[in-house]
């Protein structure tokens, strides 16, 4: 088992850059606290600040409404923020929208003589919406509809815009008390059309695919101690490009305080949490973790997650 572990450890890092850097990247990323801290294998468990992006078959299960806000300060001036709003739809549906976005600011713009002119901004934005069904009591389907944009700049008052729409789609099946399975495609159809007639005298059509990841994915707890992990194959459509395997743990202490640590996405991470009562016991959530990837690049994320 050591040896496995290890032979997809090693894979995900070669083939790590192969993908990173196909459109879409910033969906791919992690997106909370908690996740990104356990290592982002959230394909069969509940993040509460964002209970529809690791798996929209989530949302069928819910019993309260989930509001939740996330935001990563990352290097380079780049910056990772979401807001996501799901509820449980009687007798056996649920219901969520969320809204993504990642830029990077400060670029410094300079005319074709070399001085520099103003400072830009290039950013990318996914609205999600999500829907889901309870087939059995341990059962439930759900999918996401993405409504995508990346507005990049050109110069100080030209930039191209492209947009598009995707798909996710994800089951999660209760295997026990204490045990769920989660299966997720991610990014299904999902893609940029970009028009660069209005920039370009010789501009033309074209449309950037993001990459497709198939996951499967478990959570359990093991007396207290929650062990989440799934495994992504990722495509270019038609060819495979990478294995992404994510492993995470969470310790609870005194029902209040959480240590976190795992592996995925291509970063090691650690995290804390706290859960305390806001307006009713245990309705809030707040946590922290600390990112940092195979080229020591870092980051800071912290969520914040309320159900009512």
């Amino acid at each position: 088992m050591r040896k496995i572990v290890s032979f997809l450890f090693i894979i995900s890092i070669v083939f790590a850059q192969d993908w990173a850097g196909q459109s879409g990247g910033f969906l791919r990323m992690g997106m909370t606290a908690r996740s990104m801290a356990m290592g982002g294998g959230f394909t069969a468990e509940l993040d509460r600040s964002f209970a529809a992006f690791h798996n929209p078959a989530w949302t069928a299960f819910l019993v309260k409404r989930h509001l939740g806000s996330s935001y990563s300060n990352l290097s380079l001036d780049r910056r990772l923020a979401a807001t996501s709003f799901a509820t449980s739809l009687p007798p056996t549906a649920g219901l969520g929208v969320a809204w993504v976005n990642s830029g990077v600011t400060n670029i410094q713009g300079r005319y074709s003589t070399g001085m520099k002119s103003s400072q830009m901004q290039t950013g990318e934005n996914a609205i999600m919406i999500t829907f889901a069904q309870r087939i059995l009591p341990w059962i439930s389907f759900g999918a996401n509809f993405k409504i995508l944009r990346h507005d990049l700049p050109i110069t100080e008052s030209d930039q191209l815009t492209g947009s598009g729409i995707g798909f996710d789609i994800g089951v999660i099946i209760k295997t026990g008390q204490f045990n769920t399975f989660g299966i997720m495609v991610q990014d299904i159809s999902s893609n940029y059309q970009w028009d660069t007639g209005d920039v370009y005298a010789e501009g033309r059509l074209y449309k950037d695919e993001f990459p497709t990841i198939y996951r499967i994915g478990s959570r359990t707890n093991i007396k207290g101690l929650i062990v989440v992990g799934d495994i992504g194959l990722i495509t270019n459509h038609d060819t495979f490009v990478s294995v992404l395997p994510r492993l995470g743990v969470e310790y609870g202490f005194l029902d209040q305080y959480y240590f976190r640590g795992g592996y995925g996405n291509g970063r090691t991470a650690f995290g804390l949490g706290y859960e305390y009562g806001l307006f009713k016991a245990h309705d809030s959530h707040i946590d922290y973790a600390f990112s940092m990837d195979w080229a020591a690049q870092t980051a800071h994320t912290i969520s914040y997650a309320f159900s009512f």
